[in-house]
């Protein structure tokens, strides 16, 4: 008998929904990750939940439907993680005219029914705070609702409750060979070690590895890919407003400016075709300049290359035949040979529903229970996601000695499960060491014990965006803790 009934090879957004999914379906899963979770495409999204009004604009409205359902499901089940914004976009004379961005908004407002966020809107900015950081010549706006999201601690999230519902989850650990037949029998280098696994199925989730993989890993024929690089610049922050503008390019494309860690403002997404080693991919500097042309276009405050504080990029592949955003999952099974999943590329808005379809396509194999993943919560997440501010009030009267700014990013991280952090802490000093003004010893080493942080970036960059602010001497700092720790 096989060891596991589904083996996943890749710990990003595609790797842990699936093995989230399966394991609360009764498989016995294990995902292998050769570095961390999330450390590659799964943190460089535009951190959007959101329909897509360029996909409403090329009359995908089934397309845009589905996510809508799916920005529903995510504001249910992840409510820290997911929060409701308002999304502007001025008007410009140069670009779509007034009347076609009202009527695509109202169509996105009727594709969006029951969702329970407030319709969209025109605005007046000359006499509207959202107008204060932009130049004059705009008159009017058009305000809408979406999402946006903490794409990195998703796939963490995501992960924790695979391993609630019983997955085994091993960073630091590479498949090196994979033997078909009726089982697969993979060899596995975990942490220097040599492990031989066994499993009844298979899935290559590997993102912009995708194709090395199966060439040299699975030795299994893939259909041609395309690599798409995806970057956003990271400047100081713009504009005071909590909204996201959404800025009509000279080209056709839509830019967004979000708040991004009270600071700084994320500003993207530029795509374009990549070559290379995915993971060494950077954003080129013609990139950073499109980026801040496109933003300087619109607001008072020139943004100029020298003022980009961090940039973010990403790799992942799409068919080479078709351009699909909305990603791909292909399956291979037959006769005395062991089921391939291979799942690759799409948003993160719908990246839960993929995995459902996905391990669905192992039903015939073996019985499981049926789909679960959109009626329940994330871990942290059994909240109204309209009481966010009301988690906030209970966590600061509960840990008086919490900053306001400071309460808002641990509910935000960890939802209801805060107290797994802080525990019944009565001060600060309780909590250990302080690392810059925002992480503790306590964090940090919840962080490495439940949610798989090794490295200072681990904690720095994708289980929190404190590496921002934090000065060297509390990283190095934090690199000796860490160091101790383990």
């Amino acid at each position: 008998m096989a060891d596991y009934d589904l083996a996943i090879i890749g710990g990003g957004l595609n790797g842990v929904s699936l093995a989230r999914d399966a394991a609360g379906r009764g498989l016995r899963v294990i995902l292998i990750e050769q570095g961390d979770l999330g450390g590659a495409a799964s943190s460089a999204t535009p951190r959007l939940i959101h329909g897509d009004l360029s996909v409403l604009e090329r009359r995908g409205f089934w397309r845009v439907r589905r996510a809508l359902s799916e920005r529903r499901t995510w504001l249910r089940i992840a409510p820290h993680l997911v929060r409701p914004m308002r999304f502007v976009i001025p008007a410009h004379s140069d670009e779509r005219p007034p009347w076609l961005l009202r009527a695509g908004l109202f169509v996105y407002d009727s594709l969006a029914s029951r969702s329970g966020l407030p319709g969209s809107a025109t605005l007046d900015i000359t006499h509207h705070p959202v107008g204060n950081a932009l130049k004059r010549p705009f008159g009017i706006a058009f305000e809408y609702a979406d999402c946006v999201v903490d794409d990195s601690r998703l796939v963490v999230l995501t992960a924790l409750d695979a391993t609630e519902h019983g997955a085994e989850i091993r960073t630091g650990a590479r498949c090196v060979r994979a033997d078909r037949a009726d089982i697969w029998r993979l060899a596995v280098i975990d942490r220097g070690h040599r492990r031989v696994i066994t499993t009844r199925a298979l899935a290559n989730a590997t993102g912009g590895w995708t194709s090395m993989v199966a060439d040299t890993v699975l030795r299994q024929p893939q259909p041609a890919m395309a690599a798409m690089q995806m970057s956003q610049i990271i400047v100081p922050r713009l504009f005071e407003s909590d909204n996201v503008y959404v800025f009509q390019n000279n080209d056709g494309r839509l830019i967004f400016a979000s708040p991004f860690e009270r600071d700084f403002t994320l500003i993207g997404t530029i795509t374009h075709a990549f070559t290379g080693d995915p993971a060494i991919v950077a954003i080129p500097g013609a990139d950073v300049s499109y980026l801040c042309e496109a933003a300087s276009r619109y607001f008072r405050e020139r943004v100029a290359p020298t003022d980009v504080v961090r940039t973010v990029s990403g790799v992942n592949l799409t068919p080479a035949s078709a351009r699909r955003r909305d990603g791909t999952t292909l399956f291979h099974a037959r006769r005395r040979k062991a089921p391939l999943l291979t799942m690759f590329g799409g948003d993160v808005t719908t990246s839960r529903l993929r995995a459902e379809q996905a391990v669905t396509r192992l039903t015939p194999f073996y019985p499981m229970s049926p789909r679960w993943t959109a009626g329940a919560a994330l871990p942290g997440g059994d909240f109204a996601w309209d009481r966010f501010e009301t988690e906030v009030d209970l966590a600061r009267d509960r840990w008086r000695f919490l900053a306001e700014t400071q309460a808002q990013r641990l509910v935000a991280a960890y939802g209801s499960r805060l107290s797994a952090v802080l525990g019944e802490a009565k001060t600060r000093d309780e909590l250990g060491p302080a690392f810059g003004p925002e992480l503790t010893g306590a964090e940090a080493r919840y962080l490495m014990s439940h949610e798989w942080a090794r490295f200072p970036d681990d904690i720095l960059w994708r289980r929190s965006k404190l590496g921002l602010t934090m000065p060297a001497a509390d990283r190095d700092a934090l690199a000796a803790f860490m160091a101790d720790v383990i």
